[in-house]
């Protein structure tokens, strides 16, 4: 399989730009649908007890952890959307990469606009969560929180495999040693290669060879 180029830096942005509003906008949609159509902290069967709705308004983070100190969420959703652009402005040249950044920053971004724009206040806003799996896990959740789970996970992965920003992998360690050795004259641990006589050869000389 023919190896693909890096992608140019314009060209990763794009793609990060395009995905990110993508989500975003499924987002916001989203939330706007479910703040029209649902009532407030009552459950909505969809699928049983697989898939619920559940319109809720969430100061804190999951599971409504920190409800009192909603502004530090807004900075750590704020950091990482700016970490993230960085990376696509200065390093970033991989098409997985910016797929997975991509699609992590439209789901940091919106979160990142109820925390800003939504009551009680700038930068102290509930999150709107509607999207109940109580066989799954007690939280309730949103498309942004889908995509910033999802995404970790394939950053994760990402590192894992060894893909670097700029499109190249991580060197193995066993690959490299064994170029290491196959370049190193002292690796040669072979009878020709020690200068030793092989196991059964005749020195000159030796009784044993007449």
């Amino acid at each position: 399989m023919p190896r693909r180029d890096p992608l140019r830096k314009a060209a990763a942005g794009a793609i990060i730009a395009i995905l990110a509003v993508v989500v975003l906008a499924a987002d916001q949609f989203a939330k706007y649908l479910a703040i029209e159509n649902l009532p407030p902290e009552r459950v909505v069967p969809v699928l049983g007890d697989f898939l619920q709705l559940y319109l809720i308004r969430n100061p804190g983070a999951a599971f409504s952890l920190g409800e009192g100190v909603t502004w530090i969420f807004t900075i750590a959703l704020a950091a990482v959307a700016v970490a993230i652009v960085w990376i696509a402005v200065t390093r970033l040249r991989s098409r997985a990469w910016a797929i997975v950044l991509g699609l992590l920053l439209g789901g940091v971004l919106g979160n990142l606009t109820d925390r800003l724009f939504r009551e009680p206040g700038f930068a102290v806003g509930h999150v709107v969560d509607y999207i109940s799996t109580p066989w799954m896990m007690p939280a309730i959740y949103n498309i942004a929180d889908m995509f910033i789970v999802t995404m970790m996970i394939g950053v994760a992965i990402i590192v894992l495999v060894g893909l670097r920003f700029d499109g190249t992998r991580e060197p193995r360690r066993g690959s490299d040693d064994a170029e290491a050795d196959a370049s190193d004259p002292a690796s040669d641990t072979t009878a020709a290669g020690t200068g030793a006589p092989a196991p059964g050869a005749v020195e000159p000389g030796d009784p044993a060879g007449r």
